[in-house]
């Protein structure tokens, strides 16, 4: 059938008419009113009149054109459409009918959200119920794709065969995916074998799925991804199970990583590959060797058949390093290694892959003054090292670094000799005495005790202060226990070495007393001597106990010296009776010029003195 617009119909009425006409006034055939040969016109048969639509004809056909295109689109039928324009909610069709037609602009987007049609391009329409409020007919671009994508949707659903579908929204509860543009619905918990958190990475992905439910009058459309993947892992467990036993080395990929191992898909079946069996080395993490998505050797170590576990090995693969670390790390032998981990007592290096040592905080530096490692060494730095100890059964090896520079202490006897006087900083003070830095790293150690001769100092503090600058004497110095004793006392004379050559047993002095003990009393006789005074011998001439206060003076008799232990013990009553016998002895020296006395005068002399007194 032959259609005509209504112009066609128009222009070619208007040229039968005008032909009629001119025929009607020219009747002899081939000339003209002014005789100039004319074409022949032959006068229309019967039959070909009746072959001449007329206006009536035309009118009544454009009628007919116009019924039987609007009657194919309110059908079922996919109809050609040409896209007029695209407004923000909204694509006007040019379907050839009266109207134009109107469908969602959200049927044509792909899964960035931008047209898959400009103005210009074709389109598959069906005609969708009703028109809108400006007279536009409905129109369904999706409708058209399922109906011609229907035959092979169809054949998918019943030969259970898989399909692709492209991803094209995330929509409430799941995804809107796109099957030779026929849209379906994917629920969420069909999209992965696992529960999916974020469905929105899945946009634009070529997926394979299984239709599990179809209603064609409804036009709807239930996919699942997750069928598809459970029939290939179950297809792949099956050859996996063929080749899976102990011993076996298998390719695998890595599915998820945990803090104690990653997960290895073996095909079907998922592999724990532990984190003590990643490396003959200690790893932090598993990240520290596969990522997820590695694929990755491994040696099968368990397999429990009924129960589908598979246990995994990495390191098993390599001999193990420490079979003849022995040999490869001799003890005094020079390496060098990257710090992989540093700690409150040490720095961790590896050598190579599986074979790590210990720098322990000890052997970093010859000074003594480092706090933490951290403060020397870095993870990642790489440092030179010397070997001290090689144990393969416990699989550590000692390292260090401090014996890679001279030792300061070998030389400290020819730079600092005994008696030499030194000085430092006041660096620490302790209960038990105080540090002086004499050069960097050097610390010397000042008893408390030799801090003063006469003073009893009890802690360090009452005559010294950190950052002080003072001068020592050098007293000892042990290299291999990097020990280096001063003393400040001995910068002054020692009072008591003096005390001893000046005085002996029997000597009289003036003391006073400057504390007093249960067992007798601390008396100073010289400046920074103190001497000690015995209950037993703190008694007068009669025998009768002395109560000796701080603060009292007395005259006291030396009956002992200790000069190593520095020691001097006094005596009051012994000062009485040396007194009582040089009374007698002067008693007795006149007596004698006389020819002698008796003793009833002595007796009578003697209470005399005491009455005296």
């Amino acid at each position: 059938m032959t259609l005509f617009d209504d112009n066609t119909a128009h222009n070619l009425d208007s040229a039968t008419s005008t032909s009629v006409a001119e025929h009607a006034a020219n009747p002899t055939e081939g000339s003209t009113p002014d005789n100039t040969p004319q074409p022949v016109q032959t006068a229309p048969s019967q039959d070909e009149k009746a072959m001449i639509p007329t206006a009536e004809d035309f009118a009544s056909a454009l009628e007919n054109f116009t019924t039987e295109t609007e009657e194919a689109a309110s059908g079922d039928n996919v109809i050609k459409g040409t896209v007029l324009k695209l407004t923000p909610t909204h694509v006007v069709v040019d379907i050839g009918a009266k109207s134009e037609g109107m469908l969602p602009l959200a049927e044509v987007l792909d899964h960035e959200g931008k047209p898959r049609f400009q103005a210009g391009d074709e389109i598959d329409v069906m005609r969708d119920k009703g028109q809108t409020e400006e007279g536009y007919i409905n129109l369904s671009h999706q409708k058209a794709q399922k109906l011609r994508a229907w035959d092979e949707i169809e054949k998918a659903y019943n030969e259970k065969k898989p399909i692709r579908a492209v991803v094209v929204e995330r929509i409430k509860g799941g995804l809107t995916v796109d099957i030779h543009g026929a849209r379906a619905f994917l629920p969420g918990s069909q999209a992965d074998l696992r529960p999916v958190r974020n469905l929105d990475a899945f946009k634009g992905q070529t997926l394979e799925v299984s239709i599990i439910k179809l209603n064609k009058k409804r036009g709807n459309i239930v996919v699942s991804r997750k069928q598809v993947l459970d029939e290939e892992q179950s297809e792949k467990r099956s050859k996996t199970m063929e080749h899976l036993a102990e011993g076996a080395v298998l390719t695998g990929i890595v599915k998820n990583l945990t803090e104690y191992g990653a997960f290895v898909d073996m095909g079907g079946i998922d592999g724990l590959l532990h984190i003590t069996d990643m490396s003959w080395g200690r790893l932090t993490h598993p990240r520290d060797l596969v990522n997820v998505g590695d694929q990755i050797q491994v040696k099968v170590l368990k397999f429990d058949k009924d129960k589908q576990r598979v246990s995994l090995g990495f390191k098993q693969l390599t001999p193990d390093p420490w079979l003849d670390a022995e040999h490869r790390y001799p003890v005094g032998a020079h390496v060098s290694g990257r710090v992989i981990s540093v700690t409150d007592y040490g720095a961790f290096v590896e050598l190579e892959q599986g074979i790590e040592g210990l720098v322990h905080v000890s052997e970093m530096t010859w000074s003594k003054r480092m706090k933490h490692p951290s403060k020397l060494v870095n993870v990642g730095d790489h440092v030179d090292c010397v070997v001290l100890n090689v144990n393969p059964t416990e699989r550590r090896i000692s390292l260090g670094m401090r014996q890679l520079a001279s030792n300061p202490w070998d030389a400290l006897h020819e730079k600092y000799p005994l008696g030499a006087t030194v000085e430092g900083r006041v660096r620490n003070l302790t209960d038990f005495g105080a540090f002086i830095e004499i050069e960097d790293g050097i610390d010397g150690l000042v008893h408390v005790s030799n801090l003063s001769w006469t003073k009893r100092v009890k802690h360090p503090s009452e005559v010294l202060k950190k950052g002080d600058r003072v001068k020592a004497v050098v007293l000892a110095i042990e290299p291999d226990k990097r020990r280096l004793s001063l003393g400040v006392k001995q910068l002054q004379p020692d009072v008591w070495e003096t005390f001893f050559q000046q005085h002996h047993v029997g000597d009289v002095l003036h003391g006073k007393v400057l504390r007093v003990a249960s067992f007798g009393a601390f008396v100073e006789v010289a400046e920074g001597i103190e001497g000690l005074c015995h209950n037993s011998e703190a008694v007068d001439a009669n025998g009768q106990p002395l109560q000796l206060e701080p603060g009292v003076e007395h005259d006291f008799k030396i009956i002992k010296m200790n000069p190593e232990e520095k020691k001097v013990g006094l005596s009051i009553r012994a000062v009485g009776e040396e007194a009582s016998r040089t009374e007698v002895e002067a008693y007795k020296q006149p007596v004698s010029s006389t020819g002698g006395s008796t003793i009833g005068e002595l007796m009578s002399w003697k209470r005399a003195s005491n009455d005296q007194n």
